[in-house]
């Protein structure tokens, strides 16, 4: 039997001549659904062709950057977050200061939002600023939801791609000079006309964000999910404020992480899932996703190729009503019971849950009674549609 309440889910001159000493110190992309972010450092050399380390200060965070890519992209790429609003130096959000190394901009110009004495100073816009060589820099970085104001943009739909018979997949785009910063795993909120407003969680990573990913599940006449359905079509303009929600990797733990997904709770997983890769973490990962049939497990080909990809990964599909036509031979039953089934204790796990309200209560239950520390339990539920500022 399902759960009960089963609901859906809703980069200018060169800088400053000066040049320090810097004392080595010791972090891809796509847009494609099946795509991995996760690639090798390059070998650290004199070689021009080779990375940049880059350290954060005061965090002493370190990453690398390929010559041609700005600081805040590279940072993006490994998992660090710099304040970011328009990636286009048109704003002063990732302004920080070079504290050793050389950086140029693109074009051999000034951003627009940078004058000549903050130039001379060593403050840069981290959005466009290229290192030419190792650097040590100062910015602030976003550690938590409180680090991020949501905010009212315009987006239009650039791709509209049906995953199965009722999960289609928006890709947004917001204007040329606008980005939005968020942690992975996070929502936003699509306004309609009406004034009522509608959540989706975002499915990519933040490294990944020139187009905005959501899953929406088609639930008959709903108020957003009926349109895109209907008689939506690409270029459409729409709408939307966010990020809101606390469901994020905490990354300061050690812990082997659990993930449990139902239905399209896969899509803020997935993008917590691709942020975590692209960090290159080693804790174990493991993700239980929970469907009625087979046709609903819309991108099972994703994390069955990330499984391959990643030796910390572990995925276990299982399915509670499998039809005879699936010709099923994994798991079957509740997802929650599937997890308790390989990990009966689970005192020293993260568990991290997407999905139906049912699903979550009945496992956050289930859950505590075998060791799960309820501090360690994160979870975002879709709560049904309602004409106010609910989940969907």
């Amino acid at each position: 039997m399902p759960y009960p309440g089963r609901a859906p889910h809703g980069e200018i001159g060169t800088r400053t001549e000066r040049r320090c000493q810097l004392t080595e110190t010791g972090l891809g992309r796509g847009r494609g659904i099946n795509q991995c972010f996760l690639k090798p450092d390059a070998e650290i050399s004199d070689n021009a062709d080779m990375s940049y380390r880059i350290r954060i200060e005061p965090s002493g965070h370190e990453f690398t950057a390929e010559p041609g890519e700005s600081v805040l992209a590279a940072s993006l790429r490994h998992g660090l977050a710099i304040p970011y609003s328009c990636r286009g130096g048109t704003c002063t959000t990732c302004m920080g200061k070079v504290v050793e190394g050389s950086i140029r901009y693109p074009g051999d110009e000034l951003p627009e939002a940078l004058d000549e004495k903050e130039d001379a100073v060593g403050q840069a816009l981290f959005c466009l600023a290229e290192p030419t060589g190792d650097l040590v820099i100062e910015v602030r970085e976003v550690r938590d939801t409180v680090d991020i104001a949501p905010r009212k943009l315009p987006c239009r739909v650039v791709e509209m791609e049906p995953l199965n018979h009722d999960v289609m997949r928006l890709a947004l785009k917001l204007p040329d000079q606008d980005r939005l910063q968020f942690l992975a795993g996070q929502y936003v909120d699509i306004l309609l006309r009406d004034g009522r407003r509608r959540s989706y969680s975002l499915a990519n990573p933040p490294h990944d964000d020139a187009l905005l990913e959501l899953h929406v599940r088609d639930v008959g006449n709903g108020a957003f999910s009926g349109q895109v359905f209907g008689d939506m079509q690409e270029k459409a303009l729409l709408r939307l404020e966010g990020p809101f929600g606390q469901f994020y990797l905490r990354e300061d733990s050690e812990r082997p992480a659990l993930f449990v997904a139902g239905g399209t709770g896969f899509a803020p997983i997935k993008g917590i899932l691709e942020h975590a890769f692209a960090t290159g973490t080693d804790r174990r990962l493991h993700l239980y996703w929970g469907a009625r049939t087979r046709r609903d497990l819309y991108l099972h080909q994703l994390p069955t190729h990330w499984r391959l990809e990643h030796p910390n990964f572990h995925y276990t599909p299982c399915l509670s009503e499998p039809e005879k036509d699936d010709l099923w031979e994994g798991r079957v039953g509740l997802v929650h019971n599937m997890l308790l089934a390989d990990y009966p204790d689970l005192s020293g796990f993260d568990v991290y849950m997407a999905g139906p309200p049912g699903m979550i209560a009945v496992a956050r239950r289930d859950f505590e009674r075998h060791g799960l520390d309820p501090e360690r339990l994160f979870s975002d539920a879709f709560e049904p549609a309602a004409d106010t500022q609910t989940r969907t």
